[in-house]
């Protein structure tokens, strides 16, 4: 049985929801879906699971492009129930022919939702019965039936309408009947079809397997010549010999050059040049997007307009372009798609979210008109700069400065945690945080809480005498979540306004290591969790941040459990135009990149330019 069904405006107006239903929703699982499905371009997926103590719905929907409406159907995941697809879509069909922009009120379709949920329940009823009896042939004349029924009710509302935007209705009910056979009884994201593909390529290589036999005769063959091979190269491998520095007129040789700075014991002879060799901070300055790629964006739909002339002719094409297509479909907009997922791709964007991105895309962009003097590429192009755009703009405020005087206000530090992958560059950026901090006039102390490497400690240990600031360290194997303790409670003692914690490198898959991190977090209630990431991974960074964030609510104690809170991309100045990683990133987990390390000086930290990143994406 249906929980609820709603019908409201892109705008966030609520048309008509159904008042039979009446039941109430444990939780917000329609708010949550808008928040973390809808506007975070993950429309594309086929339902969302919404969780909540004592209940857990899926959620269903559908769009109406043309007249910017959604539809959502809650119902218990429990219950499977096979005829929402369907439903969905008549009740898009029948209430697109009465609505009208300036009403608000839509009484009148509760006696025409109550008919079409009747018809919707009996077809699944009758799919039922033919599943039991078991025959293929009913089955088959059953989809017939169906097709038939549906055929019936588009083309009554067809002479109704007008011809172009009954055309659209027609080819969406096509597309939510084409879901539901995709789909069947899968309530995830991912449908049965992907299933099908796997084993299909599972069973062609089995098909091609090798004889063992042969195998083995062939594996005994290539061993004794490898025997071979190696004892012959083992022999005439010669000895290495280090090149010797050439000498002049038998002068002296010259003492090799010490590029180390010449540091007393106390450290403090050089510090003070520090503050004035560096400069500036560079997240303190604005950085100028340049229109030099506009062109580049421009040139670049013509390529993918090339196989459509190809199949309509160069006047049939030209028309189109003048006059504006009545609707679009799916098979129009999958050349413009594609070759924009394969654009992302190329930009180190990972395969599963250009794929989820594009299929957002075309669900935002199926039965809209296009506009005279438009082509399919760059309405395309357009709606993805939208969405990533979206994307990648925070949320919420992600002022730092603010945070840590209203923390300063209420006589308490402000702990920001560092967190990652081995490697990555946690130390190095959270004393590129430091130096930015102390050019606001802010106090303050680090905590070396990474007692696991080797070298960590005295690794911070150098910034912080660089830079002038107090570090507390307990040497190393301490627990990291006791030393983070006494370290926030000394920052209380002499004034600190902020406490950096470094802490150990990990991988996503150590639960030793997780779990002891996932206690630091849990013991000292940080204000601010950064995972620093590097920009330079792919498909690994949706592995990386999903895992990470997994692993800290599955292990830690609190019913609430704190995930990450933002992200720290390292090693920007590497990567050209392979921006990717930060959109994968900001998709996966839904956090903001705060800071983006580019370079190797303490100046070299700064803000990430939304537009300058949606631009080379996109180039």
């Amino acid at each position: 049985m249906l929980e609820q069904l709603l019908i409201f405006t892109r705008g966030g107006l609520i048309l008509w929801t159904c008042k039979e239903l009446g039941n109430a929703l444990r939780g917000s699982p329609i708010d949550t879906l808008i928040r973390s499905c809808l506007l975070e371009e993950r429309s594309g997926a086929a339902s969302y699971n919404y969780d909540v103590p004592g209940a857990a719905y899926t959620l269903k929907w559908t769009f109406h492009n043309e007249l910017g409406l959604v539809f959502v159907a809650v119902y218990q995941r429990i219950l499977h129930l096979l005829y929402v697809d369907e439903l969905l879509a008549m009740v898009k069909h029948e209430f697109s022919e009465i609505y009208d922009p300036k009403k608000t009120v839509y009484n009148e379709f509760d006696d025409i939702f109550q008919q079409l949920r009747k018809e919707a329940e009996a077809r699944a009823e009758d799919i039922k019965k033919s599943k039991q009896v078991g025959g293929k042939p009913v089955n088959n004349n059953l989809g017939k039936k169906q097709g038939q029924v549906l055929k019936g009710s588009t083309d009554g509302g067809n002479k109704k309408k007008g011809g172009g935007e009954s055309g659209n209705d027609g080819g969406d009910d096509d597309k939510v009947k084409g879901k539901v056979k995709e789909n069947g009884h899968s309530n995830s994201s991912f449908g049965n079809g992907v299933v099908q593909v796997n084993d299909k390529e599972n069973g062609n290589s089995t098909a091609g397997s090798f004889d063992v036999n042969k195998l083995q005769k062939l594996r005994a063959k290539g061993g004794k010549k490898a025997d071979t091979v190696v004892n012959k190269s083992s022999k005439a491998e010669p000895t290495k010999k280090m090149k010797k520095n050439r000498v002049w007129d038998d002068s002296p040789s010259e003492p090799k050059l010490d590029f180390t700075n010449s540091v007393s014991e106390n450290g403090n002879e050089n510090v003070a040049v520090v503050a004035a060799e560096q400069g500036e901070s560079m997240m303190d300055k604005e950085e100028i997007v340049s229109s030099d790629n506009e062109t580049e964006e421009d040139e670049e739909p013509g390529k993918d307009n090339k196989v459509e002339s190809k199949k309509k002719g160069w006047f049939s094409s030209m028309f189109q372009s003048i006059a504006g297509k009545a609707n679009l479909e799916k098979a129009d907009l999958e050349p413009a798609l594609k070759a924009l997922k394969d654009r992302l791709m190329t930009k180190n964007v990972a395969e599963e979210i250009a794929e989820k991105l594009c299929e957002s895309v075309a669900a935002s962009l199926e039965g809209k008109k296009l506009g005279s003097f438009t082509r399919i590429s760059s309405t395309v192009q357009a709606a993805m700069e939208e969405a990533l755009v979206r994307i990648l703009t925070p949320k919420r405020s992600i002022d730092i400065l603010r945070d840590v005087h209203a923390a300063k206000e209420q006589g308490k530090p402000y702990v920001v945690v560092f967190v990652g992958v081995n490697g990555v560059g946690k130390s190095t950026n959270l004393a590129k945080v430091a130096y930015w901090l102390l050019q606001h006039k802010i106090n303050v102390m680090m905590a070396a809480c990474d007692t696991f490497r080797s070298g960590a400690v005295e690794q911070l240990r150098t910034h912080a005498r660089r830079l002038q600031i107090p570090i507390f360290e307990k040497g190393y194997e301490k627990d990291p979540a006791i030393v983070a303790k006494e370290a926030i409670q000394e920052a209380n003692r002499n004034g600190s306004d902020v406490v950096l914690v470094d802490t150990a490198g990990r991988m996503q898959d150590n639960e030793p290591l997780m779990r002891a991190l996932s206690k630091l977090i849990y013991v000292n209630s940080p204000d601010l969790i950064l995972f620093v990431g590097e920009a330079l991974v792919g498909n690994d960074a949706v592995d990386q941040l999903s895992k990470f964030n997994q692993k800290l609510g599955d292990l830690s104690p609190s019913p609430n459990p704190r995930l990450i809170d933002g992200i720290l991309l390292t090693k920007f100045d590497t990567i050209d135009d392979k921006v990717g990683a930060a959109l994968s990133m900001v998709y996966i987990s839904g956090a903001p990149v705060m800071f983006v390390g580019c370079g190797q000086s303490y100046t070299d930290l700064k803000k990430l330019n939304v537009k300058s990143i949606v631009k080379t994406l996109l180039k």
